[in-house]
């Protein structure tokens, strides 16, 4: 898209910001990352009657029903997050928690949070007035380097893995680690191909450059970014380069721009270098959202303004990444939960429409936002579905194992 195809026009905000419920009414969000079960997990110990999200949460959380709802959101998928620190067996237990705290939460909300796991159930759920509730592995440490550990997350729902969180695996490499498998060892493969059989979609957020080019050469299916946005805009490793952007055309896949301002605001990366260390100082990890964490963090903001990102920061990454990988690429993953700040604007799961209402600002139709809020995050499952079925036609599942196609020393550490 041409810059003037996206300038902002001189509209009053208050009615666009109108015209973007009204639209979201009809085209609602499909977000691609929200880490609420972890918070569940870390606030309350899963105990939903001590935390109960059918209420206004804000003063604990960036989620609850109340907010969706009134952010526009049709469809989430759920992270069932566990960090790198936790591995092995303790990483697949941890897991399977997280996966059922998302039960837990569909069955007794489930006018509200309507569990799902396909793209007709995504559709059927918004025909009923639910919230599509789907999940996503975050990080391949979750499957303890076996490929039954992953057909069995399938089994239980899981419809995307992140292949790495922040550190590096021996069969895949992070953007925020040294690397170890030179973007994805022969076993890393195995395990793209595995997914692409049984249609859970490669996300391809937190991994490195490298690990997405590979990912890219091995997938039969269309890959997706659950959140992450443009290193053009933000030159960031999380970020998602220019040429990987441009082979979504060709592959199918969908790159969900991120909110996390350290990820999308240049000024604030300096900023959040600073402040992590300030943390650690502290004993604590960067990503520590219990009460000590967030009142660490509140007080070093209070003597060290943060910059503040904004709905337009994240409008300048979609229109780049709507310029360089087209309209039907492009979609929103939030990271609510999962971060201690948020930009101003998107403060929590009912900002979507001020995002919305910038987006119309600079020339997005209704096709073009049907697209990024519902229609493409449909379509990239509906597709990776429609591989699987051909590939389960073609072949069985593998039963590689990380030793005998990487060797046995590459094992031991995930």
């Amino acid at each position: 898209m041409s810059t003037s195809e996206t300038s902002p026009t001189h509209e009053d905000p208050v009615p666009r910001l109108d015209r973007a419920r009204a639209l979201l009414a009809e085209h609602p969000v499909v977000d691609g990352h929200n880490d609420l079960p972890w918070a569940l997990r870390e606030q309350c110990g899963y105990d939903l009657d001590a935390l109960d999200v059918s209420q206004d949460c804000g003063d604990r959380l960036h989620t609850d029903i109340p907010r969706l709802r009134a952010g526009g959101v049709g469809g989430q998928f759920w992270s069932v997050f566990v960090p790198a620190e936790l591995t092995g067996d303790d990483a697949v237990s941890a897991t399977l928690e997280q996966i059922d705290v998302v039960r837990l939460l569909c069955a007794r909300y489930g006018d509200d949070l309507r569990f799902v796991d396909t793209a007709d159930g995504m559709e059927e759920a918004r025909a009923h007035g639910g919230i599509a509730s789907l999940m996503g592995a975050e990080g391949g440490h979750s499957i303890n380097n076996s490929l039954g550990t992953l057909r069995s997350l399938y089994e239980l729902g899981v419809r995307y893995l992140t292949l790495t969180h922040n550190s590096s695996l021996a069969w895949a490499d992070s953007a925020t680690d040294e690397p170890r498998a030179g973007g994805l060892s022969r076993f890393g493969e195995e395990v793209v191909r595995e997914m692409n059989r049984l249609g859970m979609l490669v996300d391809l957020s937190h991994v490195a450059a490298e690990t997405m080019r590979a990912a890219l050469r091995v997938t039969e299916a269309p890959v997706l970014f659950s959140h992450s946005s443009a290193r053009a805009v933000c030159d960031h490793p999380r970020n998602i380069p220019d040429d990987v952007l441009a082979q979504l055309p060709a592959n199918g896949g969908v790159a969900m721009a991120t909110f996390v301002p350290k990820f999308i605001l240049p000024a604030a990366v300096a900023w959040m270098q600073e402040a992590d260390a300030n943390m650690r100082a502290h004993g604590l990890h960067p990503l520590d959202l219990t009460e000590e964490g967030k009142r660490v963090q509140r007080e070093f903001e209070e003597r060290n303004p943060r910059p503040r990102a904004d709905a337009t920061t994240v409008a300048d990454h979609l229109d780049h990444m709507r310029e360089v990988a087209g309209i039907d690429h492009v979609g929103i993953g939030g990271d609510y939960d999962g971060t201690a700040f948020t930009p101003a604007q998107l403060d929590d799961v009912a900002g979507y429409p001020h995002l919305i209402a910038e987006l119309l600002g600079r020339g997005w139709t209704e096709d073009d936002l049907a697209k990024l809020t519902w229609r493409n995050a449909v379509r990239v499952l509906r597709d990776a579905e429609a591989v699987a079925r051909d590939l389960r036609q073609r072949r069985g599942p593998s039963v590689a194992t990380i030793d005998a196609l990487d060797g046995p020393t590459a094992a031991p550490a995930s």
